[in-house]
């Protein structure tokens, strides 16, 4: 695995970055035309977790303008340093501490890891305003993963909908790094069933129709599966 630092990738790398922006975009498409699902052109959010942020204005510049961290301090950084830039949605991408909720959750458009009651009901708490919260499911069981079970969601959603600023607009997953074609293709299938399945319960506050799912390494089975959030990160950079 590549390890990045913040001087891995030079501004110099400039067109480089717009060259793997018209790639991606690129297999983007022909994913979306491959599957079976009726799909819009999915969101394609560029993680910047692994670079500085002089690159994730490169990649802002080159059009990606969905940015994406892991980390609240990271976060915070990286939209303060391109508070000049107009038209930057924010993804936060990553675990979030109860007690890290109010330094961030009023600055992001989207958070991506709602795993369990007791972060939603924090997140009612801090809230300024209606939040766009993805719920994260734990679809391959791994012990490793964050989220509900696929048989505790729909208690659970029908508990988040009793909060008034925690608007989940979709699931969240990931696969193990290690799965194969097929094995990928049944967790995201998975995925896309179960928010179906919870579109349909019809909850005021659960609207359900986003899936945020694939990677670097994914994405392209991610999308032929229904996702419509996908978070790259090193595809940009190499």
């Amino acid at each position: 695995m590549t390890t990045w630092t913040h001087q891995h990738f030079s501004v110099k790398n400039k067109m480089q970055i717009k060259e793997n922006v018209k790639s991606i975009r690129e297999r983007v498409d022909k994913a979306v035309a491959s599957s079976p699902f009726p799909l819009s052109e999915p969101h394609v959010i560029g993680v910047t977790k692994y670079v500085d942020a002089e690159t994730a204005r490169q990649l802002v510049e080159a059009g990606i303008h969905d940015i994406a961290e892991n980390r609240t301090e990271l976060f915070l950084e990286k939209q303060e340093a391109l508070s000049d830039l107009d038209g930057i949605s924010w993804h936060l991408i990553g675990s979030l501490q109860r007690r890290k909720v109010k330094e961030v959750i009023n600055k992001v458009d989207y958070f991506h890891a709602l795993d369990s009651l007791k972060l939603a009901q924090e997140i009612e708490k801090r809230a300024e305003h209606e939040i766009n919260c993805f719920v994260q499911v734990n679809v391959s069981g791994e012990a490793s993963k964050h989220g509900f079970s696929p048989e505790e969601l729909e208690e659970a959603l029908t508990s988040i909908n009793a909060l008034s600023r925690v608007k989940v607009v979709g699931l969240m997953t990931m696969a193990p790094i290690d799965a194969t074609e097929s094995e990928l293709a049944d967790i995201f299938g998975k995925t896309y069933q179960l928010k179906e399945k919870m579109r349909a319960l019809k909850l005021p506050n659960i609207p359900c129709t986003e899936l945020s799912m694939g990677m670097s390494r994914d994405f392209e089975t991610a999308i032929s599966n229904g996702a419509s959030f996908v978070r790259i990160g090193t595809e940009f950079f190499k």
